[in-house]
This record gives C-alpha cells, sequence and structure tokens, in this order.
C-alpha cells in the first residue's frame, strides 16, 4: 500500500480465551475429544436457563415493539428500572440519563478506551481480563499499564504499588478494576476499594469499575459495588446480563456513569461515548426489553441465589482437588466463576512433557510447543494433546507469572470431578518428567 493503513495499536488485540480455540481445533480435527474449559459461556456446558425467563423472552417476541429501533441510550422503561436499582443502595444516585446500553461488554469496552486522547492511559489489574486490556493497549499504541495483583496477598493489589505508578506516570487518567475479577475470582474488600478510590482523588483520576459479576459471589463473599463507594469520584459502572441470567448471546451490555457532571472533562468523554453510540443508532432492542421482566420478578433473586450456591461448591470441590498438587498455588475464589492456578517460579522448563500415544497428535504438539511462547502455554499444548483438556494460559492475561485459568461452568458432575482429577494428575506428571 502507498500509505501505512494499519493502527498503531492493532498489534495489542489480542483475545487468548479465543485465540487458543484455533490451536485446539487443529488436535480435534485429528479426533480427539476436547473438552473446552476456555471460556465463560454457563450455557454452552450445560447450564438450562429457567422455562419461566424462556417465557418472558417468548412474550416479548411477540410484540412488535422488541423488533423495532430504541432511543439511542436504550429502552426508558430499562434504564428507569435499573437507576432505581442502584439508588435503592442509597449512596450515588443516577437517572436513566446516566446509563448508556451498548451491545455486550465488549462493545462498551471498545468504546470506552477507543474514544479517550491516545495519551490518556488507564492502568489495570495483572492478570488482566484480555478485552480489556487489548483495547487500553491498542488505543494507545503501546504496551497496557498493569498494576499487580499478588497471590500472596488473596489476589488482592498492593496500593502502595499501584499509587508508585499513577505517581510516576502523569499519562494515567483512570484505574481499572473488574470486580469480582475475572481470572481470579477474588472479590475486592470494602478496604481496598476505598483505598483505590482515594487514589483517583488523590491524583483526579476517574474509575472504571468492570462489574459483570457483581451478583456472583458465593462462600460468604459480598460484593461492594461502585455505587457504595465513588464518592464524589467520576466513574463508569460495566455491566450485563451475560453472565447472571445467564444471556451471553444477547450481547447486552450497559455503563452507568457516576458523577458526570461534576467535571467538564469527564462529561464531555461521557457525551462522546453517546455520540459514538448514536452513529450506530441504537443496541439491540429485544433484550433490553426483557431485563426488567426477568430481573424484576419475584423468582429472580432465588435464581440467583441457588446458582451461587451451586458456583460455591464448585469452587470448594476444585481447590480442594487442585490445592494439594505440588508445583502450584491455587486460592479458592468467592466471585466470578472462574480459578486460576499458577505455577511455582522455575517450576516449569521446555524439556518437560505429558505421553501422548498418537503420533500424528504428537506431532502437532511439536509443532505448537515450539513456537516462542511463555512457557505456560508449552503445558497446555501437552496437555491438550494427552487428554484434550482446553484451558488458558495464564501469562496470555497480560501476567509475568505462568499458570492457566478453569472455569466452574461444567454441569456434568462425573464430567466436571474428571476433569479436575486429570488436571491434578498432569500437572503432576509434567513437573516430574524432567
Amino acid at each position: 500500500m502507498r500509505r501505512e493503513i494499519v493502527h498503531v495499536g492493532a498489534s495489542e488485540l489480542r483475545y487468548a480465551i479465543r485465540e487458543i480455540v484455533a490451536e485446539a481445533e487443529r488436535i480435534e480435527d485429528l479426533g480427539v475429544e476436547m473438552t473446552w474449559e476456555n471460556i465463560g459461556d454457563p450455557v454452552q456446558k450445560g447450564e438450562r436457563v429457567p422455562d419461566w425467563i424462556k417465557d418472558i423472552v417468548a412474550n416479548l417476541v411477540r410484540e412488535d415493539a422488541s423488533y423495532a429501533y430504541c432511543p439511542t441510550r436504550g429502552n426508558p422503561e430499562t434504564r428507569k428500572f435499573l437507576a432505581e436499582r442502584t439508588n435503592a443502595r442509597g449512596k450515588v444516585q443516577i437517572s436513566e440519563q446516566d446509563i448508556l446500553f451498548f451491545n455486550g461488554l465488549g462493545d462498551a469496552v471498545s468504546k470506552v478506551f477507543g474514544f479517550l486522547r491516545r495519551e490518556a492511559r488507564v492502568i489495570g489489574p495483572s492478570p488482566a481480563y484480555s478485552t480489556h486490556s487489548s483495547a487500553e493497549g491498542a488505543h494507545a499504541g503501546d504496551d497496557p499499564l498493569t498494576y499487580t495483583l499478588d497471590p500472596a496477598r488473596g489476589w488482592l493489589p498492593d496500593l502502595a504499588e499501584l499509587r508508585q505508578k499513577i505517581r510516576y506516570n502523569p499519562a494515567i487518567a483512570g484505574i481499572l478494576v473488574i470486580n469480582p475479577d475475572n481470572p481470579t475470582g477474588v472479590v475486592y474488600s470494602r478496604e481496598v476499594l476505598e483505598g483505590i478510590r482515594d487514589l483517583a482523588r488523590e491524583f483526579d483520576l476517574f474509575l472504571v469499575f468492570d462489574e459483570i459479576y457483581q451478583n456472583i459471589v458465593y462462600n460468604g463473599a459480598e460484593t461492594v459495588p461502585l455505587s457504595d463507594v465513588v464518592g464524589d469520584i467520576c466513574g463508569l459502572s460495566l455491566k450485563g446480563i451475560s453472565k447472571e441470567i445467564p444471556w451471553p448471546g444477547a450481547r447486552c451490555g450497559w455503563i452507568e456513569a457516576y458523577n458526570a457532571a461534576r467535571d467538564p472533562e469527564f462529561h464531555g468523554y461521557v457525551n462522546s461515548l453517546l455520540n459514538a453510540k448514536m452513529l450506530e443508532v441504537c443496541s439491540t432492542t429485544l433484550p433490553q426489553r426483557a431485563i426488567p421482566r426477568i430481573l424484576g420478578d419475584a423468582r429472580f433473586p432465588a435464581h440467583v441465589a441457588q446458582r451461587n450456591r451451586i458456583f460455591g461448591e464448585r469452587a470448594t470441590e476444585a481447590h480442594r482437588i487442585l490445592s494439594g498438587v505440588p508445583g502450584v498455588t491455587v486460592l479458592k475464589p468467592s466471585g466470578a466463576f472462574y480459578m486460576t492456578v499458577v505455577f511455582d517460579e522455575d517450576a516449569l522448563n521446555a524439556r518437560q512433557s505429558l505421553s501422548i500415544e498418537r503420533a500424528d497428535v504428537r506431532k502437532v504438539v511439536d509443532e505448537l510447543a515450539a513456537k516462542k511462547a511463555p512457557l505456560d502455554h508449552r503445558f497446555i499444548y501437552h496437555l491438550m494433546g494427552a487428554t484434550g483438556i482446553v484451558v488458558v494460559p495464564l501469562s496470555s492475561f497480560c501476567c509475568d507469572r505462568t499458570g492457566f485459568r478453569i472455569t466452574l461452568l461444567e454441569c456434568d458432575d462425573k464430567r466436571r470431578r474428571w476433569t479436575l482429577e486429570t488436571l491434578a494428575q498432569k500437572i503432576r506428571e509434567y513437573l516430574a518428567s524432567a
């Protein structure tokens, strides 16, 4: 081309959760049955959406209004319903004008980072959910800026480290928090969230809280939402229905803006998100119209409580099976539906392997393992070839540590136990092989 046409940040656009699929499919094409532990889709893993929720959606399908455009901000009835739910906590008050709908949180994240000035950076957690870290790095044309989630601290950040990074990088304009966190499953304490809020106040920053898993907490944990701690700080809360109902195929998420009018710069930024959405006309109408009817139904709290009980039991099961394996660190998650397994420092090397009987599968694994990649990728390629289990390498989550993420979503009890027990066995075999 006579001109360069590739965006300066294009190389930062990575989504390891799905990238691993193309590599796994090479093995699947050889006839190996795969166990897909890479993606957080409850429906794909066997969860059955209750009939009463399907009935609500079916009734909406019969209404002509479900096929029409809705206002750019989103369905008015739905935005009013959601604002009232937030305001019921009695902290920061918002109106329906402070809510903006998107086609899933992926769309929202793309807009949140894409319409910042290129010189303005948002520092986020490491390990980092790929959608956030990739979008932030792409908008800046540089590596993502991160603060450390430390397993030695229960996967919570060191606020002193975060403060130092903010202090010495004046490009930082905002702080991202994912609470409950993906991939670690940690639920942030009020003390830590208030500390992050205080840093935002000290350095005149805004906050971005991804709260898609806000109501998926268990084993005694409780989420403290941004609306409870934001005070007078400018902030954005990102929410959706993909995990909670669950309805991931709806691609329906929204942003709640807090204190948007307090700062002219932030107010202009929030308006730019609205204007960007206006160019697309609006987000999908049907799932928006379903939200008040589903979340406002008297059966919904029991639905959420039952799911949380199940996730809590699975978290306990997974922790019991994997935490006793030498060479790894495993913390029991308290929210979302993931668990992270971290290899001890220097536990991995390029000589380790797993026994793979079939020569054609071994050939593909050797080709994948020969690529220049962090050592946890190598383990995962061998794991796929030996067992068909597909997990996501921790190093792909913008992280210096090695390990992998699994889900707590498998509904078949026998298959889930087999997956966990096989993982424990293969970790032992792999670490002992060289």
